[in-house]
This record gives C-alpha cells, sequence and structure tokens, in this order.
C-alpha cells in the first residue's frame, strides 16, 4: 500500500516535470524536492477543495459532460501556485486550463506505463 503510495507520489511529480517543459508558462523550481513538493501539495489541494469542488458543482459537471472538471483542476492548480514559492504559472485563465490539460494526459499516459510495468514483473 505505502509503496503504490510512493510510486503514485513519484508518477505525479514526473508528470509535473513533462507539464513545465512542455508548457511555456509554467515552471516549477527547486529541482527534484521542488517536483515532490508541488506533486505533494498539488494532492493534498486536490482531495480537500477539489473533492468540495467536484461535489458543489456535481449538476454542472454532468451537464457539460464532465468539461467543467478541467476548471476545477485549474482551480486546484491556481491554488497550488498561490500557495508553493516552487510552481509558477504565468497567466491564470489559459496557461492554467492548459496545464491541467496536459498534466491529465501525462498522469493518464504514465499511469498506464508504470501498471504495464509492473504487471510484467
Amino acid at each position: 500500500m505505502i509503496a503504490k503510495l510512493l510510486i503514485n507520489w513519484i508518477l505525479a511529480a514526473c508528470a509535473f516535470a513533462i507539464t513545465a517543459w512542455l508548457l511555456n508558462g509554467m515552471s516549477v523550481s527547486g529541482g527534484v524536492w521542488g517536483y515532490l513538493w508541488v506533486s505533494l501539495l498539488f494532492g493534498l489541494v486536490n482531495v480537500t477543495v477539489g473533492t468540495i469542488l467536484r461535489l458543489l458543482t456535481l449538476p454542472f459537471i454532468i451537464l457539460t459532460l464532465g468539461l467543467l472538471l478541467i476548471l476545477i483542476n485549474a482551480a486546484v492548480l491556481g491554488i497550488v501556485d498561490w500557495l508553493s514559492r516552487d510552481l509558477t504559472i504565468d497567466s491564470f485563465f489559459w496557461t492554467t486550463i492548459w496545464a491541467a490539460i496536459i498534466l491529465s494526459v501525462v498522469s493518464v499516459v504514465l499511469d498506464f506505463v508504470a501498471d504495464r510495468a509492473l504487471r510484467r514483473d
């Protein structure tokens, strides 16, 4: 259980690294520890604030067929940007939305690859 949690944490840090590399307006400072810190903070904010936002906006999420989830993830990224000195996002709206989209896609791909690699053993 703890090993799976640590693997997911490292994968989230890698997803942040890839997203920061792909997106010009987003950067993470502090090296490896900065990526680990930002991914931990993102996970904590996502579990608390993100869950509350998803519950409050559930009817609108259903109406928009899930597209509102991109805005919720962007809001969570904005909160992490505000809380941490290591994450810097240039403009809230477009850069944060693109960061949320790229981070989601990269996370799914990394989770798939890691799951396939771990099942092979």
